[in-house]
């Protein structure tokens, strides 16, 4: 009896999983999109009412619930040229990256900004908004000149595609090998591998005119000139002593995208004095306590990281989401927040 009633338990769950997955699907990637486009128009005009929101709509930027009409609703004005979209039909969620212009001293003049977003779409209705703001202008300039780089608007043949579950794992494979990072771990990087953030490349950069390339075997410190295996075999980011709140709250299967939130923490104090591989004694990294809110995203294929960009900010050091419990903000354990 108690096996009947498991299985008809199972076959409830899975029915309402799949009526669930069939309700955000009637949103496909031009609907979600298209919401991406709506909401900000709404923030653009300071109207909320021109958005079809959700009676119990939840709001955050920076961690910080906010209400409807506060914030950003009463500053932006302008749209920028940078638009990357990571789009998850199946669970009614759309995540972007662009860059805006925010109210300035000049009214002639705005100010560059960068946006990380979050909508959750249900019954044609916004119902959870997420947002991170970098209101530093230089890299907002530095993104706005940009074009989106064509990997990420590419699609993965479909027989090389691969589970939800297995991109997530594949993409969480960098926060762990950052994390206290001692150059031995599993860096699941392509060949072509490169990392932007803030709009600035921060692998592979070019070596400046009269200098010379630093030397991962030599070097104290990790080097944007580096590629993102040698930046990670080099053991020198171990003064990254905690990636946690780890949320992947978006998952482009069609393009191989996978978009998460988290903080990295640097502790400071004995943290910052460490061995690398080759067993030399380094002292890097900050030395007061300093926490990044970071949002990210990762090209996956073939089992491979191909492209990573940022978003990111200082926060206070051991900030929440304002999406998590205490418990799961301090966690450093990778969550699968896009279908629920």
């Amino acid at each position: 009896m108690n096996n009947l009633r498991g299985l008809k338990y199972l076959a409830g769950t899975m029915l309402l999983a799949g009526a669930m997955s069939a309700q955000a699907a009637s949103c496909d990637r031009a609907c979600l999109e298209g919401f991406v486009d709506r909401y900000l128009d709404a923030l653009l005009a300071h109207n909320p009412a021109a958005v079809p929101l959700a009676a119990n709509v939840r709001f955050t930027e920076d961690g910080q619930q906010l209400a409807i009409g506060d914030g950003p609703w009463r500053t932006l004005h302008a749209k920028g040229h940078y638009r990357l979209f990571v789009t998850d039909p199946a669970a009614g969620q759309v995540a972007f990256f662009g860059t805006l212009e925010e109210d300035n001293r000049d009214p002639a003049k705005g100010t560059a900004v960068l946006m990380a977003l979050r909508l959750k779409v249900r019954d044609g209705k916004i119902t959870e908004i997420e947002q991170l703001m970098v209101r530093d202008e230089k890299p907002a300039l530095a993104m706005d000149g940009k074009s989106v780089d064509p990997i990420y608007l590419t699609e993965v043949p479909k027989a090389e595609r691969v589970s939800r579950a297995a991109m997530i794992a594949t993409a969480d494979k960098y926060f762990s090998g950052m994390q206290q990072n001692d150059g031995k771990g599993d860096y699941p990087f392509a060949d072509d591998c490169n990392r932007l953030e803030n709009g600035g490349q921060t692998t592979n950069a070019p070596t400046p005119a009269g200098q010379t390339r630093p030397d991962p075997k030599t070097s104290t410190n990790y080097s944007a000139q580096w590629s993102c295996m040698e930046q990670f075999k080099s053991g020198l980011l171990h003064f990254v002593s905690r990636i946690r709140d780890r949320r992947y709250v978006a998952v482009d299967e069609e393009r191989g995208i996978v978009f998460a939130f988290g903080f990295f923490d640097h502790q400071g104090g004995d943290t910052r004095h460490f061995k690398t591989p080759d067993g030399r004694d380094i002292v890097a990294g900050p030395v007061q306590p300093w926490t990044w809110e970071i949002a990210e995203i990762f090209k996956v294929q073939g089992g491979k990281i191909h492209r990573i960009q940022a978003v990111l900010q200082r926060s206070p050091f051991g900030m929440n989401s304002g999406w998590s419990t205490w418990a799961q903000g301090m966690s450093d354990q990778a969550r699968d927040v896009s279908m629920k």
